[in-house]
């Protein structure tokens, strides 16, 4: 070892000393230690890559903006509905209170006339009579159903609007299951906010023309084989006004009297609901009773309008093949106002 380390020069007597040389292992050590602590980071960086990737991504719900609170009382609030149809978005017109409505009546009292006035607006889609049809009221599930439709906006029929609608409803005939159901309907109309449109005709012997001249139409279908329970024209409404029924005086005063219990039973039932009372005579002579029915809705007052163009004008002894029958009947009775109650339409 001594020789590695220092060598003695005999010329000139000095020492010559070397460095050891490094040892390749420590270098070769170092250098391992390096490359593994690069890949240790390397795998690290790679596994975390993988994992992101790998990992489902969570669905974050989109919160839709709530709608603004409405200027209103607080005891209107129960009547204002934002439906949420299912086959459609209703996209702008979301934040849009809708009222739901129902117009009650009995046929041949104008309830036709009537809803095509209301659906001229722009804002009111009215549906016509959805309960015609049997299968929709033979029980008070299919009721049920039928109105949660209507209300959700679910429905559709040519009263569909494209504007944002504010009011929407049917009409319903008090014999199509109404009365029969008239509990759970109440409560249906109470619990959801239905408001309750009774329609109803003063000049019950008027209207008891116009339903045994409809029925002779359904049946013998007077203009060019089809029956038609309005006219857009004069010219069809002379032609149906042509028919002059036979009233039977025997039963006159008997079925004038069921149809006042019907219509008194009708507003006895439904009187917890928010309702209006509306005659056809009144919407006739009176200009400011439609701007009362919108009010009533609220919606924004327009002028409505109809084509549908009236069959019974003037006098109600020209309508009647027997009238000196009627007029003998109805004297003297509490009915005999009817024989005198005339208007032009």
């Amino acid at each position: 070892m001594a020789e590695d380390l220092c060598l003695i020069n005999n010329k000139d007597s000095s020492f010559i000393i070397k460095v050891p040389k490094k040892s390749p292992l420590v270098s070769r050590m170092v250098l391992l230690l390096f490359a593994m602590i690069c890949g240790v980071y390397i795998c690290s960086i790679c596994l975390k890559q993988i994992n992101t990737q790998s990992r489902p991504k969570l669905a974050v719900p989109y919160m839709k903006r709530p709608c603004p609170a409405p200027a209103v009382e607080k005891g209107e609030l129960r009547y204002l509905h934002y439906p949420k149809p299912i086959t459609y978005e209703r996209e702008e017109c979301a934040c849009n209170p809708v009222r739901y409505f129902a117009i009650l009546s009995m046929q041949r009292s104008g309830s036709g006339w009537f809803e095509t006035l209301l659906n001229s607006h722009i804002n009111v889609s009215s549906n016509g009579e959805i309960f015609s049809n049997k299968e929709r009221r033979s029980n008070i599930s299919s009721i049920v159903n039928t109105l949660d439709k209507v209300y959700n906006l679910d429905w559709f029929s040519s009263a569909s609007k494209n504007e944002c609608s504010a009011a929407v409803g049917f009409k319903w005939m008090l014999n199509q299951g109404l009365l029969a159901h008239q509990e759970q309907i109440v409560e249906y109309f109470n619990r959801r906010g239905v408001s309750a449109v009774f329609l109803f005709r003063r000049n019950l012997l008027r209207r008891l023309i116009s339903v045994l001249a409809n029925n002779y139409d359904r049946n013998f279908k007077l203009l060019n084989g089809t029956h038609k329970s309005h006219v857009h024209s004069h010219h069809q409404a002379e032609i149906l006004a042509q028919y002059k029924p036979t009233i039977n005086a025997t039963l006159l005063i008997n079925n004038l009297k069921v149809v006042e219990d019907t219509t008194a039973k009708a507003l006895e039932y439904f009187n917890s609901t928010r309702h209006i009372i509306v005659y056809y005579e009144d919407l006739i002579s009176s200009k400011t009773k439609l701007a009362e029915v919108q009010g009533f809705l609220r919606v924004p007052l327009m002028e409505l309008k109809s084509r549908q163009v009236k069959i019974h004008k003037g006098s109600l002894a020209d309508h009647v093949q027997n009238w000196d029958d009627v007029n003998k009947t109805l004297t003297g009775t509490p009915y005999e106002r009817y024989l005198y109650a005339d208007y032009e339409m």
